[in-house]
């Protein structure tokens, strides 16, 4: 089973976020760049946890930029985590963080 959730900001910028989870949950994000996403930031946890901060707003054909997650186009920055299994001592930690609110779980 695969679990993944994603969580929206507005009161961090992704690099602001990433600093603050490195310290909440003892992680080194990596910084990234891809043509689709953009800029972005990744840890991996010791469990092959996949933690993921990137902007929603990502770089777009037309020169405009996408929305990564146009359910939410009001959400600036976007934690996606992909996890083996629920996670919920993160969940706890992520939920202990202020200005950080989950749009959605799934699994699969």
């Amino acid at each position: 089973m695969t679990v993944s959730d994603t969580y929206g900001t507005n009161s961090y910028t992704a690099k602001e976020l990433a600093g603050l989870l490195t310290d909440r949950l003892d992680v080194t994000f990596t910084e990234r760049e891809s043509d689709y996403l953009g800029v972005y930031f990744l840890a991996t946890l010791a469990d092959t946890t996949r933690v993921q901060v990137q902007p929603n707003a990502i770089p777009g054909d037309d020169g405009e930029d996408d929305l990564y997650d146009d359910e939410h186009p009001d959400v600036s920055v976007l934690l996606l985590i992909t996890s083996p299994t629920a996670a919920k001592p993160l969940n706890d930690e992520l939920s202990a963080l202020g200005g950080l609110t989950r749009l959605r779980s799934t699994r699969s």
